[in-house]
């Protein structure tokens, strides 16, 4: 069954058709990717996804419900967290103090900066944010500013602030990008446990060929805005099509 349905999405900007009559099924409880070259159209259509950009054509359903026309915050709320390519955490704030923030906003929806230090002695918030500390195993770090933390920190952080909020579709905008091969593979393990352990769906555009063949179910390959073939790992590697417009570029690298 899908709960991401994408039927027919264009979006030009200009002159310049970003994205062209885009179909694509997201099933559930599976690790879709998206792939293609710079200039495909993924990153276009992650933020049709998420509320930031609203298609000149074409529907986007969630669960049955239309994202289109909703703001970011009401997009979450349907269940829909998204990692951004830079990660999004309070460089300022302290690992615990972050984790706070997604926590108290999922039990009254809404949070206010200066509300933080009240937040803290709130003993539900700050279990739940201990739990997923200990479940990400980042509890030790928890009173390090964030800033100081490595590039595969910050990103597991950013994801367990996701995770906070209990979405039903985790979207991943290059989840590895900049990354040492280490943190990288660090990253493939926590995702695949995640998809383990949580009644989740996984949406992922990454470059890295390594990390889509190690987690993805299926992949949808964008070429010039348009979906130029979706199917099984084993099938993309072989595909002609594929192997041209972008898989043969990367293994010849």
């Amino acid at each position: 069954m899908a709960i991401l349905e994408v039927k027919n999405v264009g979006k030009r900007f200009g002159g310049l058709q970003a994205l062209g009559d885009v179909n694509l099924n997201v099933e559930e409880n599976t690790v879709h990717a998206i792939i293609g070259p710079n200039g495909a159209g993924k990153s276009t259509l992650l933020n049709c996804l998420v509320g930031k950009l609203i298609p000149d054509t074409g529907s986007v359903m969630f669960d049955g419900q239309s994202v289109l026309g909703r703001k970011p915050f009401e997009i979450n709320q349907m269940g829909i967290s998204r990692v951004f390519q830079t990660p999004e955490i309070f460089g300022d704030l302290t690992v615990m103090e972050n984790m706070l923030i997604p926590c108290f906003a999922k039990r009254d929806g809404a949070f206010r900066m200066h509300a933080l230090e009240t937040i803290a002695n709130e003993q539900d918030i700050v279990a739940k944010a201990e739990e997923m500390l200990v479940d990400m195993n980042m509890i030790d770090k928890r009173e390090m500013h964030a800033a100081s933390m490595s590039r595969g920190d910050k990103r597991r952080l950013e994801i367990a602030m996701c995770l906070a909020q209990d979405p039903r579709l985790l979207l991943l905008d290059e989840p590895t990008a900049g990354m040492a091969r280490a943190d990288t593979n660090n990253t493939i393990d926590l995702l695949k446990r995640i998809k383990d352990e949580r009644d989740i769906t996984i949406a992922i555009i990454e470059h890295d060929m390594h990390v889509v063949f190690s987690l993805a179910e299926r992949i949808t390959v964008l070429a010039q805005g348009t979906p130029l073939v979706e199917d099984t790992p084993d099938k993309i590697k072989g595909h002609p099509k594929v192997r041209e417009a972008y898989l043969g570029e990367t293994q010849a690298a």
